[in-house]
């Protein structure tokens, strides 16, 4: 069996950007973990791992050296149209979560992934 583990994060509003984050991974909130300067979410199934975000007084000033990409096509989607579709399904809901488009990457004439920044300023892929 692997080890448990849990993503940790800086934020500036830890509350705001768990929500996000749960709606961007349908999790839902840790209980216990819902205090102004400290948030977790959870995998409902308890197949993923946790993801904590505690307040930090700075703020984000480079790129991100690690990201959270979302598979929306699941593992090894090799239907490059169902993935495109599913890919675009998702965006919307995430822009009107407070995301932000940042660019589209293409693999010659399929979609790849799109690079787009969370609430805060971090960088992730819907894939």
């Amino acid at each position: 069996m692997g080890t448990l583990w849990t993503l940790g994060c800086d934020a500036d509003d830890p509350q705001r950007i768990a929500a996000f984050w749960a709606l961007a991974l349908g999790y839902v909130n840790e209980p216990g973990f819902d205090e102004p300067d400290n948030a977790s979410i959870v995998d409902p199934d308890g197949r993923g791992p946790a993801i904590a975000f505690l307040k930090v007084p700075e703020g984000k000033s480079a790129k991100n050296r690690m990201h959270i990409d979302i598979r929306v096509a699941g593992p090894g989607a090799d239907d490059m149209a169902e993935r495109t579709l599913l890919i675009r399904q998702k965006v919307p809901d995430l822009v009107a979560a407070g995301a932000t488009v940042v660019r589209e990457e293409w693999y010659g004439d399929a979609l790849g992934h799109v690079v787009m920044l969370d609430p805060e300023g971090n960088e992730f892929c819907v894939a």
